[in-house]
Order: structure tokens, then sequence, then C-alpha cells
């Protein structure tokens, strides 16, 4: 193999793209070079013959009658000097001729405007000659003279010169077109001649190039079927193009480590339905069932029995629902009901600094929701909220439908927190590394939340130090029906 075919295979697939697209390139360059140097030229050539002809056809053609006009309504008195037009006149048709000598076409033209400026400079000596005759006073018979025997000659003159500067300019015009063609057709030529060489040029390249490319990706994905198809036995064994080695090397790496992955994800299910088990026993807290033995107690000793009746029905109903049959999920009525039995014991043992308010629509009692979710909230609000500020604690629990959402709220007006500690709250739940003991309980809802439904739902706080937190809990919206489904 050549030096430069081992350059080539050794080249990554994006130089190897570049090398053929430079090689098309050079002769659509070489031929655009050509052209555009070719037809700039007769451009260039053809706007200033066109742009003569315009500028010479501003040059009225009725610059005769119109200055012989002026001339004659000046002699007999129509006009005086100073309401003339005829400086008007003869500045316009110098400022032209001065035009059309700077793209002037041919040494005979440019002889016809030499010969108009002059007889625009003997036009300017007649007027002259006219006014002051004027000055005079009784010159009428040689004014006329002047005005019939020169100005309407000169005129005359003036009128026919720009008719045939305006016609050789026409017949230049024309000339140039028929060069213009020739050069076309040539292009069209050359065109044709390129047209060929480069469809050669591209059917051999179409050829080896994308073969070079797509060989070893082909290879590379006969080989991602037999893995995709379980047979991690296989190995690539591409060493050609830098990118294909790379993926070469990354695939074998990839195959050698799918069933130590394998057994990772094996092993990490089984530690999540585990943590999930212990998840949910932890939350039926021995020293709460403790406190609300001791509560009952008490209330049956001071005669209570009213209370303690409520008490056992409500720490009934609190460890029936967290049991739901070993259910993951419950809705929404479900865990209300669980929510309001842990409110209602908390209250018995709070009284002076506990009350609560439930406000939920309807709407969203059929909605599915992790079981034991509100619990763990209001519990927190409780212990990190009410029980640090003095005075009477509210817990409020709203909740309603926001589109295909559920928002779930958790209000208290407890000590609340500072920013600081909001933010390093919300890290450790969002980061999914809580670092903090108190935090547990909100990061293992959120985590729950997550598992079940998305990232794109989970529990959100707002708070402020000595006015309360908000704890906010979106879940998808879905009916009673569909649940039951």
């Amino acid at each position: 193999m050549s030096k430069l075919g081992k350059f080539y295979s050794k080249a990554s697939l994006a130089s190897k793209i570049r090398y053929s697209y430079f090689i098309l390139l050079i002769p659509f360059m070489v031929f655009q070079l050509i052209n555009y140097r070719n037809l700039s030229t007769n451009n260039k050539h053809y706007d200033e013959m066109i742009d003569a002809a315009v500028t010479a056809s501003e040059f009225s053609l009725d610059f005769k009658k119109d200055f012989d006009y002026e001339v004659y309504l000046l002699i007999v008195g129509n006009k005086s000097k100073e309401d003339s037009e005829l400086g008007n006149y003869l500045g316009d048709a110098k400022r032209l001729v001065t035009e059309l000598e700077k793209d002037v076409s041919s040494n005979t033209n440019k002889k016809r405007l030499e010969s108009t400026k002059k007889y625009l400079n003997n036009l300017e000596t007649y007027v002259t000659r006219i006014e002051e005759n004027l000055e005079k006073g009784d010159m009428y018979e040689e004014n006329m003279k002047i005005w019939d025997s020169d100005v309407q000659i000169v005129t005359e003159l003036i009128k026919e010169t720009m008719l045939q500067y305006i016609y050789y300019e026409i017949r230049s015009v024309e000339e140039s077109r028929d060069a213009y063609h020739a050069v076309y057709i040539k292009t069209l030529q050359f065109s044709l001649i390129v047209f060929i060489a480069v469809t050669l040029l591209i059917l051999i390249l179409s050829y080896y190039i994308p073969q070079s490319i797509s060989g070893p990706i082909m290879r590379l994905s006969k080989v991602t079927e037999k893995v995709a198809g379980g047979d991690l036995s296989v190995r690539a064994n591409e060493t050609t193009g830098a990118e294909v080695v790379m993926l070469n090397d990354s695939l074998n790496s990839m195959i050698e480590k799918l069933n130590e992955l394998i057994r990772q994800v094996t092993r990490e299910q089984e530690r999540l339905r585990k943590a999930e088990l212990e998840l949910l026993q932890s939350q039926i807290n021995p020293h709460f069932l403790y406190n609300t033995l001791d509560t009952i107690v008490w209330l049956a000793e001071a005669g209570e029995h009213k209370k303690v009746v409520g008490m056992v029905e409500s720490l009934s109903d609190f460890f029936r629902t967290s049991l739901s049959h070993g259910l993951d999920s419950v809705t929404i009525r479900e865990e209300l009901l669980h929510v309001k039995s842990y409110l209602e014991i908390q209250q018995v043992r709070y009284q002076d600094i506990l009350q609560y308010n439930i406000d939920v629509s309807e709407e969203i009692y059929g909605c599915t929701i992790p079981k034991i979710t509100l619990q763990p909230l209001v519990e927190n609000a409780l212990y990190h909220g009410i029980k640090n500020k003095r005075g009477l604690g509210t817990i409020t629990i709203n909740g309603r439908r926001d589109q295909d959402r559920v928002i779930l709220e958790i209000k208290d007006n407890g000590i609340g927190m500072d920013t600081e500690r909001l933010s390093s709250v919300m890290d450790g739940i969002v980061s999914k590394n809580p670092n903090q003991h108190d935090i547990y309980g909100l990061y293992n809802v959120n985590e729950r939340i997550q598992l079940k439904f998305g990232e794109e739902y989970g529990i959100s706080m707002e708070s402020s130090y000595g006015d309360g937190t908000i704890v906010r809990v979106e879940l998808p919206f879905s009916s009673e029906r569909e649940n039951q489904q």
C-alpha cells in the first residue's frame, strides 16, 4: 500500500469526507473563477455602455425646441434675465456631457462630445450677447438676428450630434452583446467538459469513499446485532479509521462490562425493594406507638373514656391504612384517611399547640399516590416546625387539580427556615445524597414519587423563617376508573 493509501486508511471519517469534498470542489472552484473573470469583464463593459446610453437619453431631444423658445421669450421681453431658464439649460447640458465623457466607448463619440461642449460654449456666448443688447436697449433686430442665424443653428447641431452619439453607442451595445453571446457559448462548452470530468470523478469516488467509510461501520453493526441478540462472546476487530478504531475499542469494552452491569442491576433491584420495605416499616415508628399507648393509659386513668375510644379508633385506622393489604400505592382518599388518623392522635397529645385543617378537592380523591406520602411530611411539619415555635400551630393540607397534574400542599405556621437552610434541604433532596438525618423522610418521599411517576414529579418547598413552611407534592392526574383498571 502506498504512503498516500496508508495515510487515507488511518484518517478519521470526518477527514475522509472533507478530502472527498475538497477533491470535488477543486474543478468547480477553477470553473467558477474563470467564469467570474469572463463575466465580470464583459458585464463591466456592457454596463458602462448601457449607463452611457441612459445618461445620453437624459439629454432631452426637446433641448433645441426648449432652448430656442426660452431665448425668444427673453428677446421679446416675456421673461427677464433673472427669470430665464437658459442658465439652467446650459448647466444641465454641460453636466450631462461631462458624465458621458467618463464612460465614452469610442474615440469617435468622444470627439462628438467635445464638439457638443464647444456648441454649448457658443450658445453661452450668444446668450451673453443677447443679454448685453437687452441692457443697451433698442437692439431687437440685432437679437432676432442672433437668435435666427446663430442660436437655432447651434442647437440644431447639438441635436444632431447627440442623436449620432446615441446611435453609435447603441451599435456598440449590439456589438458587445454579440461578443457576450460568444463568451456565453464558450462558457457552455467549457461547463459541459467540466461536468463530464466531474461526473467521472464522482463515479470513481462515490464507490471508494463510501465503501471505506461504511464498510467498517457495517461490520461493527453486525457485532452489535449479535450483542443485542444476547451473544456476549463476540468481539470487534477493526483497524482502519480513527473513529472506527475508537468505536471498536469502546464496543469491546462495553461487551466486557455488560455482564457485570447486568449483575449490578439485579443487585440494585433487590436493594431497592428492600429499601422500600424498610421505608414502610420505619413509618410505623415504635416511639409513636409507645407514646400513643401512654396517652391512652393516661386518658383512661383520667376517666376520659370517649377520648380513649376515639384514640383507639384512630390508631386502628392508622395501622390499617399503613398496611393497605401490602399495596405500594393507594388512592388520595385512603392516604388522607391515614394522615387524618395520625393528626387526630397527635392533636390529643399536643392539644395546646396543634390544630389542623384538610381541604382537598374531591375531584382528585381517586388519583394514585405512593402509600405513606403525606404522613412523613405532616410529621416533619409538626416536629420541626410547630413544636419549635411558641403558641398554637396550624397544619393545613390542600389539594387540587392543575390541568394534568395533582398538587398537594402541606402548610404549617411553625418556625420555618431561612434561605440558607432551605437551600441545604432542597440540595439534599434533589442531589439524592442526603447527609442530614432530619431530611431523610423528605428524601424518601421524593424518591418514591419519582420512582413511580418519573423525574418531572416530586416535592418542592417554600419557607420563611418565623412564618412557616409549605411542602408541595406534584403527581400525575388519573381518574379513579383508570386506577381500578
